[in-house]
């Protein structure tokens, strides 16, 4: 079977799936693992590289207002690849090509491939994907598998969590963009409270929401997370030493005492794939460190103040 993932968590889980080597083609975006790198890609991004995160929002906004794509599929290269499973997302249409710009080109392609569409918004959701994956590429067993592998290490978080007093679980933001604000939605609130803290903005199961400061002055979170979508930690530290040096957060830090982490974003939070359970433990870790240990191979969360 020739599979083709528009979606760098749909990589992710195809990968971890063990069907690496039936993988033919991938996004613009799929960077892990990196024996995907060298794959043909199929898609580009119409948001020029190098803007400032204020400019990008306003980009993207301006092109969803006007139902502009703001991603290109390459349906030269695609019809070329005869997939048979084609693997994209109807969930998000800053994260990734569309579901529906795929099925328009179905109709194009030879091999008359299966289409799927994967919607996570929680974590129980993306053990879902899996099975689906697994069930679309005839290999039902390594995902029943799979699926344990990554219960099993959420489990371990939540029972650990389960022995912390409310009185000592932080009041915890995460926020996936700073200029403007934005908070973490979908599955951010579950990853949060199952690691320990008590979520204070974003709503569980619906997308990341504008905000204003004073949103995040009424929350008073004792913690605060920066998890950027699609930027790693070095360009997330340019947005990060604007947001401390901001009057606002000067405020906060004044009432609160909130204490500031970054974390990968786009390695581990903004992707609804396998690495969001890495996400719950370098979370947990930085939470509550003497009871969650850091598994070996992670980054922890790096404090910023």
């Amino acid at each position: 079977m020739k599979i083709v993932s528009l979606l760098p968590s749909a990589t992710e889980l195809i990968c971890g799936l063990g069907l690496r080597d039936q993988l033919v083609g991938v996004s613009h975006e799929c960077d892990y693992p990196a024996s995907v790198v060298g794959l043909p890609i199929l898609t580009r991004s119409r948001i020029p590289a190098g803007l400032s995160s204020d400019k990008i929002d306003a980009l993207v906004t301006a092109q969803l207002q006007d139902a502009a794509a703001l991603y290109d599929l390459n349906e030269d290269v695609l019809i070329a690849l005869e997939p048979d499973l084609i693997v994209t997302q109807a969930l998000c249409d800053v994260c990734a090509v569309s579901g529906n710009d795929v099925a328009k080109v179905i109709g194009r392609l030879p091999s008359n491939p299966q289409l799927i569409n994967l919607e996570p918004i929680c974590l129980d959701d993306v053990l879902a994907t899996v099975s689906l994956l697994a069930s679309a590429a005839n290999t039902p067993l390594m995902g029943e598998s799979y699926i344990a592998s990554l219960q099993a290490r959420i489990n371990q978080v939540s029972t650990r969590s389960n022995t912390i007093a409310n009185t000592d679980k932080p009041k915890v933001a995460l926020l996936d963009w700073l200029d403007p604000l934005f908070d973490g939605g979908h599955w951010t609130p579950e990853i949060i409270a199952l690691a320990g803290g008590e979520p204070c903005l974003g709503a569980k199961h619906q997308p990341s929401q504008r905000r204003q400061w004073q949103d995040l002055l009424a929350a008073k979170p004792d913690i605060i997370f920066v998890a950027l979508c699609g930027f790693n930690v070095t360009r997330s530290m340019q947005d990060v030493k604007q947001f401390l040096a901001t009057d606002a957060f000067a405020q906060l830090r004044q009432q609160a005492g909130t204490r500031v982490y970054l974390v990968d974003g786009n390695a581990y939070f903004s992707r609804p794939g396998p690495r969001l359970v890495d996400a719950l433990e370098i979370m947990a870790n930085a939470l509550h460190p003497d009871i969650h240990p850091l598994p070996k191979g992670l980054p922890a969360a790096i404090k910023q103040c």
